[in-house]
């Protein structure tokens, strides 16, 4: 009974995350933020709805593949997030009209027309 409800919880908090990460993809200014949303709530997220399976389907096997799973979600999805970002900034993706100032000021490195 508390392993059904502590699995609910956690599938419900998972789904609302990765829930929110779907309407800031929509409600987000430009390419930089959506990709924030995306990479931290949606693993976040990701990571609970998993150990809520975890709780829901115990066993030994249950467990090392949802514990490898969450392992590489929060290892790859920020690293996949940062270099989305870093490619787009670097293709010239403008930025949302509210940023105040740009941190990088062109400082990401040379571009691959730049190489030529």
């Amino acid at each position: 009974m508390i392993r059904t409800l502590a699995a609910s919880v956690l599938l419900l908090l998972g789904t609302a995350l990765i829930a929110i990460s779907a309407v800031g993809m929509v409600r987000l200014p430009d390419v930089y933020n959506r990709m924030n949303s995306v990479a931290k709530a949606a693993s976040l997220g990701l990571s609970f709805v998993l150990l809520g399976v975890l709780l829901l389907m115990p066993g030994p096997r249950t467990a090392v593949v949802v514990l490898v799973a969450v392992g590489l979600q929060l290892f790859t999805a920020p690293v996949g997030g940062y270099a989305l970002a870093r490619a787009a900034y670097r293709s010239g993706a403008p930025l949302a009209a509210v940023t105040r100032y740009d941190e990088l000021g062109g400082r990401a490195g040379p571009t691959p027309a730049d190489q030529d």
